[in-house]
């Protein structure tokens, strides 16, 4: 999953978020350096990244990417998937996504001092294009996957993956709700773990 999905996995607590979101820049055991709800955000971040790369439906959707994208498929899928979840926002939570996607903003300000550097640079860019909110649109992925594609060098071809979503649309989404409904559980039960 990518970063919207993470953050709304994470549940009420801001710490939790946070250590979710930054969580692929830190390595190893590096994540004990750090506060103890962010340390739970870190390993829920990587439970959910293990669940869904195992998960039968999610291995589905990269099948269907793998002959054109090979490795990249999985990262591609993450980014559908987050589509997903932000076009259908009001299905999953109460608060609308704008407000949701400027509230994490503001928290992730608050949290600024402990933010992995990569993060730090990327931060200002991820909130002038309010990188959460325009997943919701297939320009927002269009973007995101151009920008992809660049940071591979241009060698993934990322960038053509959108015609991929809108010629398999309606598959990839019937395949997100029910692969999202069983992380939601098994992420709550992660989550529940960890504050025990």
């Amino acid at each position: 999953m990518n970063f919207l999905a993470h953050i709304y996995l994470s549940g009420n607590k801001d710490a939790v978020k946070v250590g979710n979101f930054m969580a692929d820049s830190i390595r190893g055991k590096k994540y004990l350096d750090y506060a103890p709800d962010l340390q739970k955000g870190i390993l829920l971040h990587r439970f959910i990244d293990s669940y869904t790369d195992a998960h039968p439906v999610f291995r589905a959707s990269t099948k269907r990417l793998h002959a054109n994208y090979s490795h990249y498929s999985g990262v591609i899928v993450d980014i559908y998937y987050d589509h997903f979840l932000a076009s259908n926002w009001q299905d999953y939570c109460e608060t609308p996504l704008l407000e949701y996607t400027v509230d994490f903003y503001e928290t992730l300000g608050q949290f600024y001092a402990v933010l992995p550097l990569n993060v730090k640079k990327f931060m200002p860019y991820l909130i002038a294009d309010n990188w959460l909110y325009t997943y919701a649109e297939i320009d927002g992925v269009a973007r995101v996957l151009d920008g992809m594609n660049r940071r591979t060098g241009k060698r993934s071809g990322m960038h053509r993956a959108v015609e991929d979503l809108e010629a398999h649309y309606d598959a990839f989404e019937g395949e997100f709700k029910v692969f999202f409904e069983d992380l939601k559980k098994a992420a709550n039960d992660k989550l529940i773990q960890l504050e025990n």
